[in-house]
């Protein structure tokens, strides 16, 4: 199937100026991007006039099952949060329940323009049936905690989830291991886990400095920050890495981080509600390190649209920095898109929008009162959009949302089986 986008804005997230033009999708992948294509010989045509085309925003770090839990544990320090509703709600989840919950994630995102996200949790064979089903892009991690003697049955379920999903639902599927995070890991198993990801080429999604609760046991334990614990492990030597968070980092440990190979997930809006901080993103991208964005679980954001955090992560650093001129629109819209990417590691495929790349794009419908007039297209994407305003989702040359009609999920099945599941889940707590 040929599918030829007509009289788009176009933005790239290259470093080109916005343009009107089109695109034309073969298959899966973009065949071409120019002012005009003539005679493609499409099999459909959408006119974009009034539209702004643009890369699918990647979520860089999710817990797609809380969404069953959105708005059930407002108002909490993180610790509580966690072992007071979090933990007892989530013990109660089957896997029935993580595969509703994370379809109802994935009909959000799909929604407000989201095409692929990276996601940590438990039951992740439920978590792929529903990627491969909706048609989304993503990368799938096991989290693994070892406070307790499992008897491996999590790190058998992680290598299980990378030996049967990589690289399937025609490619949208990658994997990677997912030690939880520095205080809920032990050296001894650090050490295991590093070891597998350099020993068989497997990256690693983990939670880093997310809260000063958390600087301050690892200071306790270990003399160190957070940051400083994982680098004299060699994780940042010997691994693709993707850290959550990363908000308590002081200046020697952005330098730990120079040269890494992946980067940093940034979640301002599940930071701010939590009272976790603000993280040091334009250092770091400063410094040469990837930053992406990504929204958390929306049992802590509340919300999956991405042009939140967008917004969110731009005021926060203008906001820390005392200075309008900190990341700017264009800089933030491309962490949200090719900056996430790098994170996950899957730059060569999506995150920009040239030929040769997967056809992972979304259409955003400017002829609204709030986005109107047009001086600066990126600008009001950045500071203007909501996840609303998204009128088509592509991944993989597919449509998934078209006219704001999801294509690949049926929402009122849906979202019966997630009201029933999420008011048994939390009954009692």
């Amino acid at each position: 199937m040929k599918l030829l986008i007509k009289g788009a804005t176009i933005l790239t997230m290259r470093h080109d100026a916005p343009f009107t033009g089109d695109i034309l999708i073969d298959g899966s992948r973009i065949a071409d991007i120019q002012p005009a294509i003539r005679d493609a010989g499409a099999d459909e045509v959408i006119h974009a006039e009034g539209m702004a085309a643009m890369p699918g925003l990647i979520n860089a770090h999710q817990h797609t099952p809380m969404s069953l839990l959105r708005g059930f544990s407002d108002d909490l320090k993180l610790m509580d949060w966690l072992e007071k509703k979090m933990l007892p709600a989530e013990a109660r989840m089957t896997p029935e329940d993580i595969y509703w919950g994370a379809k109802l994630a994935m009909a959000e995102m799909i929604r407000s323009g989201t095409t692929a996200f990276a996601d940590m949790y438990i039951h992740m064979n439920e978590i792929a049936a529903a990627v491969e089903e909706t048609g989304m892009r993503a990368s799938l991690t096991r989290g693994l905690v070892f406070t307790e003697d499992d008897g491996g049955r999590r790190m058998a379920e992680a290598l299980d989830l990378i030996k049967h999903w990589s690289g399937k639902a025609d490619g949208r599927i990658t994997t990677m291991l997912g030690p939880h995070s520095p205080y809920t890991v032990p050296p001894e198993a650090w050490r295991e886990v590093i070891r597998l990801a350099e020993q068989e080429d497997i990256p690693i999604h983990t939670h880093l400095a997310e809260t000063v609760e958390e600087a301050a046991m690892i200071r306790e334990r270990y003399n160190q920050t957070p940051t400083e614990y994982l680098y004299h492990l060699g994780l940042f030597e010997k691994a693709h890495v993707l850290l959550a968070h990363s908000v308590h980092l002081n200046r020697r440990d952005i330098g730990y981080l120079r040269g890494m190979r992946g980067g940093a997930a940034h979640n301002p809006v599940s930071n701010l509600k939590l009272g976790c901080g603000i993280a040091p993103v334009s250092e770091m991208a400063e410094q040469g390190i990837a930053v992406g964005i990504g929204t958390d679980g929306a049992g802590s954001a509340a919300t999956l649209d991405m042009f939140e955090e967008i917004r969110a992560a731009a005021w926060l650093q203008k906001l820390d920095y005392g200075d309008p001129a900190k990341l700017p629109a264009m800089e933030a819209l491309r962490m949200a898109t090719a900056g996430s990417a790098s994170v996950l590691g899957i730059a060569d495929e999506v995150g920009t929008l040239e030929a040769g790349k997967k056809a992972d794009l979304i259409l955003i419908d400017l002829r609204k009162p709030h986005l109107q007039p047009v001086h600066n297209v990126p600008s009001l994407l950045a500071y203007c959009a909501v996840g609303a305003d998204v009128d088509t989702t592509i991944v993989n040359g597919r449509v998934l949302m078209r006219g704001r009609r999801l294509l690949t999920i049926d929402e009122d099945e849906l979202l019966a089986q997630v009201s029933k599941r999420a008011r048994r889940i939390v009954e009692g707590i």
